[in-house]
């Protein structure tokens, strides 16, 4: 396959992984599938937009230039006709290590997620009256092994779910992402040395 057709592959990929990532981000702005009272009752790292951003906004760049690639001119530059495309081939390798770095940061944002667990209503006696408190009851992932301990979130809804579902969708995304980008970064080595293996300037 010819290197700008590989590349375009990469493109139509990364732009619905793109749109799933933004899209989770999203919907944990929405604890357990409810309107916050607040904004402190949000989990903290929802804040840090890892879907929205690192694997959302960043990664669309990156992903319109491999679209393109298979498009882009490759008779022009210095007389050389396979300058441009390799020029290009070039070009796509830093598009992809910045889409791969905006996919790690998601990553690491959902992992530390993971590792702390959701913000949720929490109840406790003050005196003799029942309250309720808005804050992590979870310690280095201790609820992932033990179930029981969900006992402790009283909402909202099933914060849990929500939280391990999104979070979760958006760790795999974002590691398909950097494995994507990865792949181009290879592509665009092979590209940039050996030209791309389809015919230019009409010769195709």
């Amino acid at each position: 396959m010819c290197s700008g057709n590989f590349a375009k592959c990469l493109g139509i990929t990364l732009i619905p992984l793109t749109i799933i990532c933004i899209l989770c981000n999203i919907l944990l702005f929405f604890p357990g599938g409810n309107v916050a009272d607040e904004s402190s009752n949000i989990t903290d790292e929802v804040f840090y937009l890892g879907g929205i951003l690192g694997s959302g906004v960043v990664m669309i760049f990156p992903a319109l230039v491999f679209l393109g690639m298979k498009n882009n001119d490759c008779c022009g530059c210095c007389g050389n006709e396979s300058c441009g495309k390799r020029f290009a081939m070039f070009g796509s390798i830093l598009f992809a290590a910045a889409g791969a770095v905006g996919a790690a940061y998601s990553v690491i944002v959902s992992c530390v997620a993971i590792n702390h667990g959701p913000k949720c209503f929490t109840t406790y006696l003050n005196g003799t009256v029942q309250a309720i408190n808005v804050t992590y009851p979870f310690a280095d992932g201790n609820y992932l092994s033990n179930r029981t301990l969900w006992d402790l979130c009283d909402g909202p809804g099933d914060i849990i779910t929500w939280h391990l579902t999104l979070f979760c969708i958006l760790l795999v995304t974002g590691l398909v992402q950097i494995g994507l980008c990865a792949f181009q970064v290879i592509n665009g080595l092979i590209g940039t040395i050996c030209g791309d293996c389809c015919g230019c300037c009409g010769d195709s």
